[in-house]
């Protein structure tokens, strides 16, 4: 049985360029499923749609896990869609206690707010864990970032998460409509690279294309990432549909860790972004439920599932 090749194989993936895909969402795994779905519920404000229990031949290739039980719990905040999978069997490897915001299997996904006053003292009712030292807004001499105001924290598992709110005229316009909600949906997720013109380069040939980006650095950001002297480039990626994906690239400090190359996605740090595109000739497909799906990574580990129509 062929499991999920290693990095430098899937690097042979950037021969071909494809058509925009639509980023359908995301998925993370989590020790406890039901724990998980009661914190992104009771907490976030997101739904559950419905859950699914899998363990067969076609999951253990998709996913490279030999031997695997997966319950998975689809959920909705807005548009966006979010699935919380735990593997039931094997279990993997708990997040790393000393994770850090510059380390490169650092990834989260970022939650629109209406109100970060608000975001802010609801998260705190609750008990969630800091990441930041509290909310920060992102100076104006940034023409891109300025104005934005954001807080990273954490869910039971450890995985950063963060609370983004855009000021009129940054960001998707439907975050200015008026709301009852206080979390909307998601915006993006971001992924700590190592290189931003090589993670470019991979993602184009999966159709996804740059929509800006800018250099942020100065206390405010310091004290949002949790990372003392970080100066970050940061680059937006679009498909044709969804949430973007945001590379983060520490040009300072350097010494963030890379990704351990055994990462398998029952390891609690998994997350990987979902596809709806065409499957590169090289990768792995398996059919499930009549549609192919291949799970490849990016330069720095980062996991994609992509889901082809047959």
């Amino acid at each position: 049985m062929r499991f999920l090749s290693s990095l430098p194989t899937l690097l042979i993936l950037a021969a071909t360029a494809f058509a925009a895909p639509e980023v359908d969402g995301f998925a993370v795994t989590v020790a406890d499923l039901d724990r998980s779905v009661a914190f992104y519920t009771d907490v976030l404000g997101f739904e559950k749609r419905d859950e699914v229990e899998v363990a067969d031949a076609e999951h253990e290739r998709l996913f490279g896990v030999f031997g695997l039980r997966v319950r998975t719990a689809r959920m909705a905040l807005g548009e966006e869609r979010l699935d919380l999978q735990q593997f039931v069997a094997p279990e993997g490897r708990p997040m790393p206690a000393d994770s850090r915001g510059n380390d490169r299997w650092f990834q989260h996904i970022a939650l629109a707010v209406r109100d970060m006053d608000a975001a802010y003292r609801h998260l705190r009712k609750h008990k969630v864990r800091h990441a930041s030292s509290g909310p920060q807004r992102l100076p104006d001499w940034n023409p891109q970032a300025g104005g934005i105001e954001a807080f990273y924290f954490k869910d039971p598992d450890g995985h950063f998460l963060e609370a983004i709110r855009f000021p009129e005229g940054k960001g998707d316009p439907r975050w200015q409509r008026p709301s009852e909600r206080l979390f909307l949906g998601i915006d993006h997720t971001a992924i700590v690279v190592a290189d931003t013109d090589a993670s470019i380069r991979f993602y184009k040939t999966l159709g996804l294309a740059p929509r800006g980006g800018s250099e942020n650095h100065g206390t405010e950001q310091e004290h949002l990432n949790g990372v003392f002297g970080a100066r970050l480039r940061i680059t937006l990626l679009k498909g044709s549909h969804g949430p973007g994906i945001e590379l983060l690239e520490y040009l300072a400090p350097s010494d963030g860790r890379p990704s351990p190359p055994d990462s398998r996605a029952n390891d609690i740090w998994h997350w990987h972004v979902r596809l709806g595109g065409t499957i590169p000739p090289r990768a792995n497909a398996v059919t499930i439920g009549g549609k192919r799906r291949a799970m490849v990574r990016d330069p720095d580990g980062h996991a994609i599932e992509i889901t082809e129509e047959s």
